[in-house]
């Protein structure tokens, strides 16, 4: 018989005694718990690859190396095909409201900037791309096969792809975490941590930039500082302006077709689809942001 996420989690072998994993709540991807053993605790992921959504354990782990040896992520403890174990850090996750806080929204931003500048100083081992476009385009036709309510939308999405990809500025490539929700930022009362690099990959350091403000919904005051504080005297630009714009129209696709597509993909108890639908609502206002 398989076991289940807890029971795997409570057998990996990098334990010393008899645990009893406690399930943290809200992951959208993987089954996370936090493990006391002998007076340490760990943050444990239970997870396999998705292919469907471009996450490959292998790469995860990789980028969970390089973050500790940069300073940016808790140390690895163990990992095995389908299992992480990780320092626990002990703090709060951020929320979209915490990084209202200009200070905050700072000290995020530079754990950003050292990610693009350092992480690929210390990587090991082969790694993965998360070329944007390709992912959406990807997902409309997973989409279609699977004869999705959203399917008829599709032709659509992929003229809107042609037109958002020729607005994104050529600035080569970094090392991206691709995946930054305010929740994957912890506070420990000193310092900031960023985790979770399930979709970590070589990407344009706009999606980054892009997805820090779509996803948390960031006015015009915060994007000013993020490009401010990314960009410097170049924030100013007319290009730089419309690639970011553009970049975060298409990271909020991206993100409503990760839904979509998740909706008949995934086996966790979530509400996908309310979460689809809030994700179009978004990007019809960034589509008319950008068009104005």
């Amino acid at each position: 018989m398989s076991q289940s996420p807890r029971e795997r989690a409570a057998g990996l072998e990098c334990f010393r005694g008899n645990v009893d994993p406690t399930p943290i709540e809200g992951g959208i991807t993987n089954a996370n718990f936090v493990v006391e053993d002998r007076g340490e605790r760990y943050f444990v992921r239970i997870g396999e690859d998705i292919p469907i959504h471009g996450v490959m354990r292998f790469n995860e782990v990789a980028a969970s190396r390089a973050a500790a040896a940069a300073g940016i992520s808790p140390a690895v403890v163990h990992s095995e095909p389908g299992a992480l174990v990780l320092r626990f850090i002990e703090g709060a996750t951020l929320d979209a409201a915490a990084l209202t806080d200009p200070e905050q929204l700072d000290r995020a931003l530079a754990l950003v900037l050292r990610c693009h500048r350092d992480l690929r100083d210390h990587l090991e081992g082969p790694t993965l791309a998360f070329p944007v476009f390709h992912v959406i385009r990807s997902y409309l036709h997973t989409l279609e096969r699977d004869r999705h309510p959203r399917a008829t939308e599709c032709p659509k999405w992929r003229a809107t792809v042609q037109e958002l990809e020729v607005q994104i500025p050529e600035r080569g490539i970094v090392f991206g975490h691709n995946d930054l929700l305010a929740a994957n930022f912890i506070d420990d009362g000193d310092r900031l941590w960023l985790v979770d690099w399930d979709y970590a990959g070589w990407s344009s350091p706009y999606f980054d930039l892009a997805g820090l403000a779509a996803n948390n919904e960031f006015d015009s005051e915060r994007e000013e500082r993020l490009l401010r504080g990314y960009f410097g005297e170049e924030a100013g630009a007319l290009e730089v302006r419309r690639g970011f714009a553009a970049m975060k129209c298409a990271a909020l696709l991206r993100e409503a077709l990760w839904s979509a597509v998740s909706e008949t993909h995934s086996t966790l108890d979530f509400d996908y689809q309310a979460y689809t639908a809030q994700g179009f609502e978004r990007l019809a206002r960034a589509l008319a942001k950008l068009e104005a």
